[in-house]
């Protein structure tokens, strides 16, 4: 019995360590990129940087598979510097009125870039944009995690989703 007190005592002592050494960091600084709200102009710094594309964030205030994303995947270290590498990231509020300018340099409210150019209904919604402005591929819901968040990723920047859903794509992986 004190064995086990013992081993119990040295547990407890332990997980301060294993819960603070996965770090995070705010994703409204470290995942997002900063905008004015001009996204045909995004596209064109998209270009300039070399990313595969544009990811847009549909999300709103009162969404917890929104507020999940952001606390437990968009806030980690090797997400961040994934999808910085690869994509210029930007949320949008779908109950939004702030004006923005959409992929075709037409000017719009965000909440009708969500509902109406991209119909959003529910969120979160991660919709990814070419260089050109067309969508090429959307997750509507929370990941299961880091992992599947990770592999949506790599589905779009190495194309893959030109050949394959996103479904069996996660399939494949799950088996290697």
């Amino acid at each position: 019995m004190r064995k086990l007190i013992g081993l119990f005592s040295v547990l407890l002592l332990l997980l301060p360590s294993v819960t603070l050494s996965a770090e995070t960091r705010d994703p409204y600084k470290h995942f997002f990129n900063e905008t004015w709200g001009n996204f045909q102009e995004e596209l064109d710094n998209a270009r300039e940087q070399g990313k595969q594309g544009v990811l847009i964030f549909f999300e709103m205030d009162e969404c917890p598979f929104c507020h999940y994303m952001k606390e437990n995947v968009l806030n980690r270290p090797e997400v961040q510097e994934y999808y910085r590498e690869h994509f210029l990231n930007f949320p949008i509020d779908i109950e939004g009125d702030v004006e923005i300018t959409n992929m075709q340099g037409e000017q719009t409210k965000q909440k009708d870039f969500a509902f109406r150019e991209n119909r959003v209904r529910a969120t979160p919604v991660f919709a990814f944009f070419n260089l050109e402005g067309e969508r090429i591929h959307r997750h509507t819901g929370k990941t299961s995690g880091v992992e599947e968040f990770m592999w949506m990723g790599e589905y779009v920047a190495e194309g893959i989703y030109k050949d394959t859903s996103f479904t069996r794509y996660k399939r494949d992986k799950r088996k290697e």
